[in-house]
């Protein structure tokens, strides 16, 4: 069918009951009979409407403690019957099955459940069967039938029934397609679940779904299309934040934003924190005694390459510095909270993006990764993995002091979330210099070096900043040349992950360098 479609009547089944009196409403103003299910029922006649009860339209109680209510060929036959079929109209007559024009359901909360941390049996009492049964039913019949599965669609449904009589065939489709998308997400998120439960990491077959927060002005680059889906995996995060002024968010800002995030993560909250990213590297992240003195230390690691970066903060963002913040030039900044008066300082550029996650994310906090390829994707777990400062193994003659092994744990940290091949300087729990994303590992010694000389000029000062550092390497060095060229831009202690042929040459440069160096067993490749 491809005419307009009267709707005379709904079945109303939903465990979101978000809008639903409204539609109701505007529903029963034009005359629509309405059917429905228990609690949604219950709710209806509480605000006065006359329903009917599916259990009246089947001839069947609700049963099994509601599990069997809507499984049943009169609720089927009238929303999948073909109203232009002259043998489906004779057995719709023959069984006395009543046409079911529009289908409003939402299904139980399965997800929400599992956020929770409910266990096994809620769980599995929060699969919805019937839901998914007649939405899938409604969407295959939507020649004749409309289905919604999201209360925002509902006042433009009721508008198209207000003014043309019933429901487009372009409107039953997009609602189809709408539909379809919903239960193919539910079930991903209960095959995941389940694959969780069975400890399956990589099940034979993998579903993945997303809802859309924002469809994007443009992706990576302006000939490319984009949109920002939410996937709902993680509590405190980009895709949770509450944006409190600014632009629209670009496919870049997202992407660079997730990374600044989820580096401020990996240091923890003991003490207040910055890094700022641009390009989803680091060009500064400093920890200090306030978070005035933190930004002022991040920034001085690469102050060119910050100009119009991302600004991630660990703790509460303060008027100070928000202050510092606004004398350049920034795309977006992202705190657990912002305070008024800092908000206030930033009404002054309003195009600056401004965000509040509402907490940190957890770095050890497990999950998988999936990287598109030509015709497939890959997937693996979350780079999860954090080192323990007390299991580092000192491979060299000399133990590095208590101030080098702080610097050192924080630089390893920091390379975690630096493009490979990712080399770290660090003096005093600040970034001295980065080099990232080289083909060498030398390449990317010898330009973090070279950053820190740039820097100590922009300061004014005649030393260059990675002198007395300590630097990290996110894997091994394969050959002395990477770690000779530390040595040379003044680094004193090294960390690396270990496990080269060559590791013997290694640590015996280090040693006639008279650096102290640690293998942690563990390398972080991003590439």
């Amino acid at each position: 069918m491809t005419q307009i479609t009267p709707v005379r009547r709904a079945l109303l089944s939903v465990s979101d009951k978000t809008g639903l009196e409204a539609f109701a409403r505007r529903l029963a103003d034009r005359g629509v009979e309405l059917v429905s299910t228990g609690g949604t029922a219950t709710m209806l006649r509480k605000a006065g409407f006359t329903v009917r009860d599916v259990s009246d339209l089947t001839g069947f109680p609700e049963m099994m403690d509601g599990r069997v209510k809507t499984l049943h060929p009169k609720v089927h036959g009238g929303l999948l019957a073909l109203r232009d079929n002259a043998e489906h109209l004779s057995s719709m007559k023959a069984h006395d099955i009543l046409p079911i024009d529009l289908l409003v359901v939402n299904l139980y909360p399965f997800e929400q459940t599992v956020a929770a941390g409910a266990d096994y049996e809620t769980c599995v009492e929060n699969i919805d069967i019937g839901g998914p049964a007649m939405i899938r039913a409604a969407a295959k019949n939507h020649g004749a039938v409309g289905v919604i599965v999201d209360p925002e669609d509902y006042d433009a449904v009721a508008a198209e029934i207000e003014t043309k009589g019933g429901l487009t065939p372009d409107t039953k489709k997009r609602l189809a397609a709408a539909a379809f998308a919903r239960t193919a997400a539910y079930d991903a998120a209960i095959s995941t679940w389940f694959a969780g439960a069975i400890d399956d990491a990589f099940p034979r077959r993998f579903a993945v779904a997303g809802t859309r927060v924002q469809t994007l002005r443009y992706g990576e680059n302006p000939h490319q299309d984009a949109a920002f889906y939410a996937s709902g995996a993680q509590r405190f995060g980009v895709a949770t934040a509450r944006q409190l002024q600014g632009k629209e968010l670009s496919y870049n800002n997202l992407n660079d934003t997730d990374a600044a995030y989820e580096l401020i993560a990996e240091l923890g909250t003991q003490k207040p924190t910055v890094a700022i990213i641009k390009h989803a590297n680091p060009c500064g992240v400093a920890s200090a005694a306030t978070m005035s003195e933190a930004y002022d230390l991040a920034l001085r690691c690469d102050p060119v390459s910050a100009f119009g970066g991302i600004i991630a903060l660990n703790r509460r963002l303060d008027r100070a510095t928000a202050e510092k913040i606004t004398a350049i030039f920034s795309e977006v900044i992202i705190a657990p909270e912002v305070d008024d008066d800092a908000l206030a300082i930033f009404k002054a550029k309003k195009n600056l993006r401004v965000l509040a996650a509402g907490g940190v994310p957890d770095p050890a906090e497990k999950g998988r990764v999936m990287r598109p390829l030509a015709g497939g994707f890959l997937l693996q777990s979350r780079d999860s993995g954090r080192i323990d400062p007390d299991a580092l193994k000192v491979v060299s003659k000399r133990a590095p002091s208590a101030a080098e092994m702080r610097d050192l744990v924080f630089a390893f940290r920091v390379a975690k979330h630096v493009k490979s091949n990712a080399i770290v300087y660090v003096k005093d729990e600040a970034t001295v210099g980065i080099g990232a994303g080289q083909m060498s590992r030398v390449d990317s010694s010898r330009i973090a070096a070279h950053k820190s000389a740039d820097a100590a000029k922009a300061a004014g000062l005649s030393t260059p900043l990675a002198v007395g550092s300590v630097v990290a390497s996110d894997a091994f060095f394969p050959f002395a040349d990477g770690l000779l060229a530390a040595a040379e831009a003044g680094a004193t202690a090294i960390i690396q992950p270990g496990g080269s042929m060559r590791d013997d040459e290694v640590i015996k440069a280090a040693d006639d360098a008279g650096l102290a160096m640690v293998f942690t067993g563990m390398r972080h490749f991003r590439h």
